[in-house]
Order: C-alpha cells, then sequence, then structure tokens
C-alpha cells in the first residue's frame, strides 16, 4: 500500500485531512444487484454520499433498534480509501448518533438534514435555531398518552415517529402542524412513518452543496444514494450538477436511478471496489 493511502486509511478514523485530485469523467455503465445501467464512478473524478438509515441499514421500529453490518465501517473505510477520500453521509440522524454506529469510523457527515456538518478536515459547524424544549415537552406529554408514538428531540430537530401507531397518522400530522405554526423558521417533513420539524435553512441538497465546495469533493461528480422524501432535495442540486441520483426502495421519486434496497447499495459498493481499480 503507498504511503498517501495508508495515510488517508489513519485520517479516516480520526478526522483528518489530505488532498485529492479534482477531474471529472465518468465510467461505464454496469448492472449491480438488478440496477440496469447505474453507471460505475470513477475512484480519481467522483464523490458518493449516502444516506444512512433505509440506504445502508434497514429501517427499524425505532431509531435505536436498527441493525448495523458488522463489516459496513470497514466497508465504508475501503470506499473512502478508494476515493481519496471523498465519501460523506448525508443523515437525518445527529452526527453524534452516526458516530455511534459506525464507531471507530469518522467520515465526513451531514447531520440532522444538514443543520450540522462535519468536513473532511473535522470542522463542525451547525445552524443557530430557537429553542425547542417547550415544544418538545408539550409533545412528549401527548405522545406519552399514546403508546407506539416516539418523540425524538434531536440537536436542531423533533421527530415524531408512529411506525408503531398507525393508526394516528392523522392525529401525529395535527399534532405536529400546531407545532410547526409556533415554531415560524422550521418546516414540517413527511417521512417513512415519521414527521419531522427541521430548521427551512437546513436541507440535504444544500449539505451537498457545501461539501461539494471543499476539498476533497471538489471538482468531482456527485453520486448521491437516499431512500425517503427527505432525500428528494439532494437529488435535485445532483440533477442539477450532472451527477448521479439513486432512489433506494419504492416511492415516487426524481432521481433516474434505482437500487432495490440496503442489500443492493452495498452490493453496489462491492462491485465498485471489485471493478474501478484506480489508475
Amino acid at each position: 500500500m503507498s504511503a498517501p493511502r495508508q495515510n488517508l486509511r489513519q485520517h479516516l478514523f480520526a478526522s483528518a485531512t489530505m488532498p485529492c485530485k479534482e477531474r471529472i469523467s465518468f465510467r461505464a455503465s454496469a448492472m449491480v444487484a438488478g440496477m440496469i445501467h447505474l453507471p460505475l464512478p470513477s475512484a480519481t473524478d467522483c464523490a458518493l454520499f449516502f444516506d444512512f438509515d433505509g440506504t445502508l441499514v434497514e429501517l427499524a421500529a425505532k431509531p435505536d433498534l436498527i441493525i448495523v453490518p458488522p463489516d459496513l465501517p470497514a466497508r465504508l473505510a475501503r470506499l473512502a480509501e478508494h476515493f481519496e477520500g471523498a465519501v460523506a453521509l448525508v443523515s437525518g440522524r445527529p452526527l453524534d448518533q452516526i458516530d455511534f454506529w459506525l464507531k471507530p469510523l469518522c467520515l465526513p457527515s451531514a447531520g440532522v438534514h444538514g443543520s450540522e456538518r462535519r468536513s473532511h478536515d473535522g470542522r463542525v459547524s451547525r445552524l443557530t435555531v430557537p429553542a425547542l424544549a417547550d415544544v418538545a415537552s408539550r409533545l412528549k406529554v401527548w405522545c406519552d398518552g399514546h403508546p407506539g408514538l416516539l418523540l425524538e428531540q434531536k440537536p436542531a430537530a423533533l421527530a415524531l415517529h408512529y411506525r408503531g401507531a398507525d393508526d394516528l397518522e392523522e392525529q401525529c400530522v395535527q399534532a405536529m402542524e400546531l407545532a410547526a405554526r409556533q415554531l415560524p423558521e422550521f418546516s414540517l417533513m413527511r417521512g417513512k412513518k415519521v414527521l419531522e420539524l427541521k430548521p427551512k435553512a437546513a436541507n440535504k441538497g444544500a449539505a451537498l452543496r457545501a461539501f461539494l465546495a471543499e476539498a476533497p469533493f471538489a471538482g468531482r461528480r456527485p453520486f448521491f444514494f437516499g431512500d425517503d422524501v427527505t432525500d428528494e432535495a439532494g437529488f435535485e442540486v445532483v440533477n442539477q450538477l450532472g451527477g448521479v441520483a439513486v432512489k433506494v426502495g419504492a416511492g415516487d421519486t426524481q432521481a433516474p436511478f434505482r437500487l432495490q434496497d440496503p442489500v443492493a447499495v452495498l452490493s453496489w459498493i462491492d462491485g465498485v471496489l471489485a471493478t474501478d481499480r484506480p489508475m
């Protein structure tokens, strides 16, 4: 292994930096895990971005019940090394949760839909938002009276999960719409069995643009994989930039490409590592 690659492997687990090439090219298409003509990215010219839940790991009844494949951190570390550091996560989860599930790996990541973001050099930026404690307290009292509901308070967002109480969906919508009226700087998003209040200034498209403005992502063609409505802002930006947007699973989308599930995403990653050797 060359010295730069060895150093990158070490830095991935310590949030450090290294330089990268910044050219744009496009490799041949391939059929991976049932996906027809999903392009294979060049390791020297493309950047890869992944959502987490529903994309790299299967969804679970509660956020803390996901099962992370034991080899996922090592797999992503190999991928980041292969792409000279140009691999990042763009998730609705807070950064500390992403790091917990992937420890000891520490990738560049955007958490809470871009409300907080860690660059490749380890710097973390966070949006300043109004306090959510009062609204969260009132929502929690209501949720506690309805078994199956889970209110998740994030650093800059509130997420109401109703996967365990489908019959309460309409009541959940009404409760979160009421909360949104009390938080004019926030917008209400609907995801897979979840309603989330997040800052209007934060979205995955903006997070992708921020990454692509700095090393080692700048000048590379973006690939973005996501499974939910919250990923559509990212797909829009990637499409505008001539990148590759990949929807994971069923549902309407503006992404031109689709993979069936997280297993298919991991198979695609394995295919990239096996076939796209650096020059």
